[in-house]
């Protein structure tokens, strides 16, 4: 298994993405003096004797309510037990590990007044694969993710559940089978392991790496049926879009005309078509594409530096023994990322779906309607187009943005919240709907270059179509169209259709062309 050293506050997009994808990560040794000097400064705020929030009081609205020292253990356990509140169907393992990791990597700072003990805990857990059973819902993006994180961090105590490479199995016999005994939280500990918006950060982060997939893929796809329509790729000359300046339209158009660079189809109706224009849905691929790229790429600059802060509250400043509170935890941040993710996928899809509309039309595409060579007997891709149309329009509600939401909570102590929890946790639903709407305009696009056998496409594009063709044959007759329509998704799903295309560098959501 390939370890990431996490660098607290220093860490990458590409870092997130490994451990998103699967990697282990290991926290750089230079970070623990800070914990320990953190930790310390707590132990001499509590020797004061003076009320502090989240340490020797209450929480939320009862943050006046003193605690005396001898139940300070007490209080922070009750309040993980009680935060642990959740419900609905558990997080995804993979994001599961990663909202661990990026919690690992704020308490790795020194700024939450945690023992190192607590940080090896989060550690062990991700080294052995043993992942808390996180119910998705309950956040409302302040204070914090308070309830989501209240689950992964009653694991760390021995409540709850956890998944592990022999199962879904109780919390205490996962750590102990692993050789993790269960913590006992010292004063500030459970509030700075449940206060934050990794919850929501890990998700955002989760759909930003899908989104980026599924971007590049849609390039692919939507070259593809420029070929099919027989196209031109005129609207893609550099020089309309230098005059623009936008970035992501720039590198979009590049890679559409690369994508279709020697194309013998496109080069058949390049003199004497008496179409002068193409449908919007092909000839302004790069100024909608590229508008998302753009949305996509501010979105990945905003999680990138929330990954790398410190969301809790209070804050430990161990240099004057001094501990702050204020509003990290506030997720504002992450829900409009979030929103701006949403508008993006949202309208990758709708553009492909008009693509797939556009090709089973006759009077648009010049071939047989629904693309196949006997219609009226066969339906062809009529139905396909309707499934397309019905997950673009399931988006477009899923798109409201979840950041202009608001409701009070905690007797109005909480009287804003950011939503971002439930902004981020709808991105992988609408990415699964857009993908499918890619896949079956893969499916489309490749039967309508079929109509112009021998002709074929650019060579990226062909191995695209040769990639499809080793799995779905062409559409004759119609068959069970299903099985087409998942072994497509999952090529698109699987980076296979970006990888077969690989001769075409695609524009980055991370990494910005240079």
């Amino acid at each position: 298994m390939t370890e990431i050293v996490l660098k607290p506050g220093n860490a990458t997009l590409a870092d997130w993405r490994a451990i998103y994808r699967g990697a282990t990560p290991r926290l750089d040794p230079s970070c623990r003096p800070k914990v320990k000097a953190s930790a310390d400064a707590v132990g001499r705020i509590l020797a004061r004797g003076e009320p502090v929030y989240g340490i020797n009081t209450g929480f939320g609205k009862l943050a006046s309510v003193r605690i005396p020292a001898s139940d300070l253990e007490t209080l922070q356990k009750n309040i993980v037990l009680s935060h642990a509140a959740g419900t609905g169907e558990p997080m995804p393992v993979a994001v599961a590990r990663l909202m661990m990791a990026l919690k690992l990597a704020s308490l790795a700072q020194g700024a939450s007044g945690v023992k190192p003990e607590t940080l090896d805990m989060l550690e062990g857990m991700l080294a052995n694969d043993v992942i808390p059973v996180v119910p998705a819902q309950g956040s409302v993006g302040a204070s914090g993710d308070l309830a989501p994180l209240s689950h992964m961090t009653a694991t760390m105590i021995g409540y709850g559940e956890c998944f592990t490479p022999h199962g879904r199995v109780p919390a205490q016999v996962a750590l102990l089978t692993h050789g993790l005994k269960p913590l006992t939280l010292g004063a500030k500990e459970g509030l700075a392991l449940l206060n934050g918006t990794q919850f929501s950060t890990a998700y955002a982060l989760a759909a930003l790496f899908e989104a980026e997939l599924l971007y590049q893929s849609a390039l692919v796809t939507g070259a593809l049926s420029t070929d099919a329509a027989r196209g031109s790729d005129a609207p893609f000359d550099p020089r309309i879009h230098l005059l623009r300046r936008h970035k992501g339209q720039i590198e979009t158009a590049d890679a559409l005309r690369n994508l279709m660079a020697g194309s013998a189809i496109r080069e058949s109706h390049r003199v004497g078509d008496e179409r002068v224009q193409d449908p919007y849905c092909l000839r302004c691929q790069p100024q909608v594409m590229g508008a998302a790229l753009d949305v996509l790429r501010k979105a990945a600059d905003t999680l990138e530096t929330e990954a790398n802060g410190v969301t809790d509250n209070p804050l430990i400043f161990a240099e004057d023994d001094t501990a702050l509170s204020g509003g990290n935890f506030h997720a504002e941040p992450v829900a409009f990322a979030a929103d701006m993710i949403a508008l993006a996928v949202c309208e990758i899809g709708s553009l492909s779906e008009r693509r797939i509309a556009m090709l089973v039309d006759p009077a648009l595409s010049g071939m047989p309607a629904f693309l196949t060579p006997k219609p009226g007997l066969n339906s062809g891709f009529m139905i396909p187009q309707v499934t397309a149309a019905a997950l673009v329009s399931e988006n477009k509600q899923k798109a409201y943005p979840a950041s202009v939401d608001s409701i009070p909570t905690s007797a109005n102590q909480e009287d804003h919240v950011s939503m971002a929890a439930h902004g981020a946790r709808r991105l992988i639903g609408m990415i699964e709907n857009a993908t499918a709407v890619v896949g079956i305009e893969l499916l489309a696009a490749a039967q309508g270059c079929d109509f112009h056998l021998p002709l074929t496409s650019s060579t990226p594009l062909e191995a695209v179509r040769a990639l499809l063709r080793s799995q779905v044959p062409h559409l004759d007759d119609d068959r069970h169209f299903h099985p087409d329509m998942e072994k497509a998704n999952a090529l698109v799903r699987g980076g296979q259709v970006i990888a077969a295309a690989s001769e075409v560098p695609l524009p980055s959501v991370s990494e910005p062309a240079r």
